[in-house]
């Protein structure tokens, strides 16, 4: 099993096979609006734009399972995130990220990669960096700015 068996859904509620993105390398995160480490959408957004051309993306997935983070709405997400980081890269719908009723792509990259001390996701902003096969070859905590990923990410590509 791999990321590209799951399917998740696109901010405007579309189906979305991950196989779409089969032979990439991808940093999958769960975003958050109104948190502390959101200002990282903007390191996301040039680690996208920089590496994009030689098959790297990152993914977003916004998710307000901590202490309520993020808007309601999808719409004022994908908004905010223009607006404020010029974030350009796919921003999916809102999802669950931990506990019984996490999306399954979660419960398999939280299996694929322990945290600290747990399985679970702790926070926003916490990150697996994918291979072009579709497994997860490393997990960040949600404090690790995306500019430490470059390392693991270029030996990737």
């Amino acid at each position: 099993m791999s990321i590209y068996d799951f399917g998740v859904r696109s901010a405007d509620g579309k189906k979305v096979s991950l196989n779409e993105f089969r032979g990439k390398v991808l940093l999958i995160v769960n975003t958050a609006s109104k948190c502390g480490f959101t200002p990282q959408l903007k390191e996301l957004q040039l680690l996208h734009d920089t590496y994009k051309d030689q098959g790297f993306a990152v993914l977003g997935f916004p998710s307000d399972q901590f202490m309520n983070q993020e808007f309601d709405d999808i719409q004022e997400t994908l908004d905010f995130c223009q607006t404020n980081y010029g974030v350009t890269f796919p921003i999916f719908a809102k999802i669950q990220v931990k506990g019984e009723n996490a999306h399954p792509l979660f419960k398999f990259l939280t299996g694929s990669k322990q945290g600290f001390l747990t399985k679970e996701i702790k926070w926003n902003f916490t990150k697996f960096l994918i291979n072009r096969q579709g497994f997860v070859v490393k997990r960040y905590a949600p404090q690790t700015k995306p500019p430490k990923v470059k390392k693991n990410l270029e030996a990737l590509l």
